[in-house]
C-alpha cells in the first residue's frame, strides 16, 4: 500500500471512529509500527489529526467542546439527531454517552422539553447546560482526556444506581453478528453498564459504521431496542437489524 493510500485509509478510519490505534492499523494494513508511526507524525504535522500515545485522535477532540469545523458527515449526524429527539418525552430520565452525534442531538432538543439528562460527557454537558428547561446530572470520576468522558469505579457505581427511561449511545461499530463493538476498554465498560441501567437503548450511527466491528464487544443486538441512522428505515442495508428485532428509525 502506497503512503498516499495509507494516509487516506487512516483519515477515513479516524473520521468514522474518532480514534485509531497504531496496533490495529499495523495489522489491517500489514505494515510495521515504524511505518505507522511515521504516517501519524506526518499527518499530525499537516494538522490533520492529533497524535497521542498508541494512536491518534480526530481534530474534533482538540477542545473541551467538540469542534464543528472538523465534524465528519455533519448533515448525516443532524438527521440522526433529529430522529433521536423524537423518542424523548417530558419527564423522562435520559442517559447519554459521548461523541459528536450525541452533541448534535443535544443541539436540537426542543426548548419546551422538560426532562433529566444524565451523562459523563463534558461536551454533552456543555450543550445540555444551554437548554432552558432540562435538568442536567453529571456523572463524575476520572476523566478520559481523549474522549472527554468520565470513567472509573465511581462512574460505574453511579450508573448502576440508575433506572433510566432511555439511553442514547453514539457507537463505534455495529454488525448483525458481532453486535455493538468499541476500541477503548474503559469506554466499552461504561457502555455495558449504561445499557444494563436503561429500559430502552438507542444506538446512533452513520451508515458507514454498519456491518463493521472493533476489537471490544459491548453487547449483542438483543440488548438494543432502537437503531438510528441517516438512512430511510426500509433501506436494504438495514434488513439484518430488522430481522434481529431492532426498531430501526
Amino acid at each position: 500500500m502506497l503512503k498516499k493510500e495509507r494516509h487516506a485509509f487512516i483519515m477515513h478510519q479516524l473520521n468514522l471512529h474518532n480514534k485509531v490505534l497504531s496496533n490495529d492499523l499495523c495489522q489491517i494494513m500489514e505494515v510495521s509500527e515504524d511505518t505507522i508511526r511515521r504516517d501519524l507524525q506526518e499527518l499530525s504535522a499537516a494538522e490533520k489529526l492529533i497524535k497521542v500515545h498508541g494512536g491518534a485522535l480526530s481534530l474534533s477532540f482538540s477542545e473541551v467542546q467538540f469542534s464543528t469545523d472538523h465534524l465528519y458527515s455533519p448533515e448525516k449526524k443532524r438527521i440522526i439527531a433529529e430522529k433521536a429527539v423524537s423518542l424523548v418525552e417530558n419527564g423522562m430520565f435520559v442517559l447519554t454517552g459521548g461523541g459528536t452525534t450525541i452533541v448534535e442531538m443535544a443541539k436540537v432538543l426542543p426548548p419546551q422539553l422538560r426532562a433529566t439528562f444524565i451523562t459523563g460527557s463534558i461536551p454533552a454537558v456543555n450543550e445540555y447546560l444551554k437548554h432552558p428547561s432540562i435538568d442536567v446530572v453529571m456523572i463524575g470520576d476520572k476523566i478520559l482526556k481523549d474522549s472527554k468522558i468520565t470513567c472509573g469505579s465511581e462512574a460505574i457505581s453511579k450508573i448502576r444506581q440508575l433506572n433510566a427511561d432511555i439511553c442514547f449511545l453514539g457507537i463505534n461499530a455495529i454488525d448483525s453478528k458481532s453486535g455493538v463493538t468499541e476500541n477503548d476498554w474503559e469506554v466499552a465498560n461504561l457502555k455495558r453498564e449504561m445499557i444494563e441501567a436503561s429500559k430502552k437503548v438507542v444506538c446512533l450511527s452513520i451508515s458507514e459504521k454498519l456491518n463493521s466491528s472493533q476489537p471490544l464487544r459491548i453487547c449483542g443486538l438483543e440488548k438494543i431496542t432502537h437503531l438510528i441512522t441517516e438512512l430511510p428505515p426500509d433501506d436494504k442495508r438495514l434488513n439484518d437489524y430488522h430481522k434481529a428485532g431492532v426498531i430501526v428509525l
